[in-house]
């Protein structure tokens, strides 16, 4: 729905940045017409199983035509792409490599990027943007491990969006050939569609929340490139069924990777810190070749 009602507007706040609002969806909604019955969402029954979802727009918004809410959708996200594409040339011009954590409020999101800040030492430059509706917690907790984090506080808005991180972005210093962690607002719905310039979504799914979610929020584990499973130290008390789980992400996005960690036990952290490593590798061989291919031309002009 963010992409419809475009929320949190003139609600975002930086740490550092005193009553500085930003606008990022600019559309109004007063004054809407209602559209015609043809032009509702269409309601599909099965039995007692409402389905809004099922129109063009794959949403439903009371007063608002299919054909407006794919217009507005393709608006924001069409703004919302072009600061993207800015931040990933910011990013590829510090060589830094960035990953954007989602997961649904409450699986452990924090804590396993503390322990993993623990392990991963100062090799390289680290830092964190944190977002959250309100407080700068998270934020405090990522300070105390010495790594710098910068807090966006999204008010009313239930997702980061690449303007904010762009923001953010200027707070953080000295991180050329570094790792910067985004951990994106407790939601597995809205952060699905908003590219933020990362090079990589890593969706945390804890055994505490029931193997179906990729199959219930399927956007999110389509758009993520790796399934943490999470408080794994938890599977002996729970009815949680690890095999299910990983074949419903894979239904929803068979090229999904999938790690099993746990920041108690100490579980898969080496598998997941050696897949940041990896990934990081291979961003930085694609970049050198686009930088060969790139002087290859150049030298052809002389």
């Amino acid at each position: 729905m963010c992409t419809v009602c475009g929320c949190a507007e003139g609600e975002t706040r930086i740490e550092g940045e005193h009553h500085h609002h930003h606008g990022h969806h600019h559309h109004e909604h007063a004054f809407v017409r209602r559209p015609a019955p043809a032009e509702a969402a269409p309601l599909v029954v099965e039995g007692l199983n409402l389905h809004f979802g099922q129109g063009p727009a794959r949403a439903h918004a009371p007063g608002l035509s299919q054909s407006r809410m794919v217009q507005i959708e393709q608006d924001i996200l069409g703004k919302n792409d072009r600061y993207a594409a800015e931040n990933r040339a910011r990013f590829d011009a510090l060589s830094l490599f960035v990953l954007n954590l989602v997961s649904s409020p409450g699986s452990g999101k924090t804590t396993l990027l503390t322990k993993s800040i623990e392990l991963l030492g100062r090799r390289r430059p680290l830092a964190v943007i944190e977002g959250d509706q309100q407080t700068d917690h998270d934020a405090a907790r990522i300070r105390a491990t010495g790594v710098p984090a910068v807090q966006v506080n999204t008010g009313k808005g239930c997702h980061l969006d690449a303007h904010m991180v762009g923001h953010a972005l200027t707070r953080l210093d000295g991180l050329e050939g570094g790792l910067l962690f985004i951990e994106n607002v407790g939601n597995l719905v809205c952060p699905a569609a908003f590219d933020l310039g990362e090079a990589h979504k890593v969706a945390i799914l804890s055994v505490t929340e029931g193997e179906d979610k990729p199959l219930k929020y399927p956007d999110m584990f389509h758009a993520a490139d790796l399934m943490l499973l999470n408080k794994t130290d938890l599977l002996p008390h729970l009815d949680f069924d690890v095999e299910a789980c990983i074949a419903y992400a894979r239904r929803v996005n068979p090229d999904i990777e999938v790690i099993r960690v746990s920041a108690r036990s100490g579980e898969g952290m080496d598998e997941w810190l050696a897949w940041i490593e990896r990934q990081r590798g291979a961003r930085l061989r694609a970049r050198i070749d686009a930088l060969r291919a790139q002087a290859q031309a150049l030298e052809a002009l002389l």
